[in-house]
């Protein structure tokens, strides 16, 4: 069995613009690609920060830009989960859950995060539609509307704060009594004329027609019943970074997000680098995970120079 150059797990942002690069550097990179091809982009509508698409671009859509370009320059793929990465010497055994090994040189990690959400039906049926995760990719469409924010942390008040910008009101929804966000976030959150608190309460239901229209609302001490009428309802009770099969190999923080050397994309395993949500949890945008993505691919290159092996 041939030992792969490069092997990218995951096809987001920073996975496909690391294949581009390795690709263009003659390392004939081979993708694996898991359930959700394209990342947390595909199930983003409208993308109006994206540098080169004045007009704004859909999720889909660019995603499918990316890969086009990837394929392009000979990147291949291969569809199915990475289980385990093993160390053997200086270079991997990726398991597979639907099909034999594969051993590669270098390994570039782009799994990306997950948004954690409510666990309700109308969630995802108003997703795009007024359920939101990312008030950086979303806010701007809220101009002049009442929308709500859910959490009681850093991101539900950087959120919240963010969306100000935009809405007329933002009411915050917490299941607690009091925030966990810190202090500094809590004053700024507080002080903003803009932002409503309901506490000790949840969000039983998203209702509305075509978008959302109301939250269905129920007090978790009391018991008591409530509508909120409001355009747009984003979900920030935080992020799950896709690292759980690598946890046991790679050094990760509290949250399980992968731990870089500052600066790069090299992890604690030489010849294995992270890119993109999967260890970036402070921006989480396209742009810096392409970045990303082309970090690790260019630090990949000169690994396996060093090495005396690839091209």
């Amino acid at each position: 069995m041939a030992t792969e150059n490069v092997v990218i797990i995951g096809t987001g942002p920073a996975g496909l613009t690391a294949a581009i690069y390795a690709a263009r550097a003659n390392l004939n990179p081979l993708i694996v690609e898991g359930e959700q091809p394209g990342g947390q982009l595909t199930i983003t509508s409208d993308v109006e920060n994206y540098p080169g698409f004045p007009e704004g671009v859909m999720g889909p859509e660019l995603m499918v830009h990316f890969r086009k370009q990837a394929e392009r320059f000979g990147t291949r793929f291969q569809t199915g989960r990475v289980t385990k990465i093993t160390p053997q010497g200086k270079s991997f055994e990726l398991s597979i859950d639907n099909g034999g090994p594969i051993t590669a040189h270098t390994v570039i990690l782009a799994t990306g995060a997950s948004a954690k959400w409510l666990g309700l039906e109308s969630e995802k049926k108003f997703y795009g539609k007024g359920v939101s995760a990312c008030a950086t990719c979303d806010g701007f469409f809220f101009r002049n509307q009442d929308i709500a924010v859910v959490g009681g942390g850093d991101t539900a008040m950087e959120e919240a704060n963010f969306l100000t910008r935009f809405a007329k009101t933002v009411t915050v929804i917490h299941r607690r009594d009091s925030l966990r966000a810190s202090k500094i976030m809590v004053d700024r959150a507080t002080k903003n004329p803009k932002i409503k608190f309901i506490w000790d309460t949840e969000v039983s239901e998203i209702l509305g027609e075509k978008g959302v229209e109301k939250l269905s609302l129920k007090n978790l001490k009391t018991g008591a019943k409530s509508e909120l009428a409001v355009t747009g309802i984003f979900i920030a009770i935080g992020h799950e970074p896709n690292t759980a099969p690598f946890r046991d190999l790679l050094k990760t923080d509290e949250s399980g997000y992968v731990l870089v050397e500052p600066g790069t994309t090299k992890t604690n395993i030489p010849g294995l680098f992270a890119a993109g949500d999967v260890s970036d949890k402070l921006y989480r945008q396209a742009v810096t995970a392409a970045g990303m993505g082309c970090m690790a691919a260019l630090e990949a290159e000169r690994y396996l120079e060093d090495q005396g092996v690839g091209h």
